[in-house]
């Protein structure tokens, strides 16, 4: 039976750590890993005791990586016709094609004349969405 060897880049994704970290733990003897050639490989068996875990360390792939944004936007001091125009122009930006998947939400309280915007989408878009509502909340 093979003996599975991971590299240490592969370590590092699956703990989250730099790949100086892991070659520092290996440098002090923290963990354990043969050297092959220039490179240093960490069996299963090592990084489970090094972990106290069972490892499954996946490659990583990170052009496939997705990012958003989750935001909640709070506007006090608004009366009901701000906020229902506030929530158009929202409505409006979220029909556009850059809006790229982004989501809002508007929330609406009388008692206290409070607006919130709930904006969840991609690090561009939502941006985009936050200076929008700043130049809404600012008129």
């Amino acid at each position: 039976m093979a003996q599975e060897l991971y590299s240490v880049e592969q370590v590092a994704n699956r703990l989250g750590l730099h790949v100086r970290t892991i070659r520092n733990y290996v440098r002090d003897g923290r963990l354990k890993a043969v050297r092959i050639g220039k490179q240093y490989r960490i069996s299963r068996e090592d990084l489970e005791a090094f972990t106290g875990t069972t490892a499954a360390v996946v490659d990583v792939d990170s052009s496939a990586r997705h990012v958003e944004a989750s935001s909640i936007v709070h506007i006090d001091a608004v009366d009901r016709a701000t906020a229902d125009r506030i929530g158009t122009h929202i409505d409006g930006a979220l029909n556009r094609p850059e809006a790229d998947g982004l989501k809002a939400e508007t929330i609406y309280d009388d008692e206290r004349a409070v607006l919130k915007v709930i904006v969840l989408g991609s690090l561009p878009a939502t941006a985009d969405l936050l200076r929008l509502i700043n130049l809404l909340a600012d008129q």
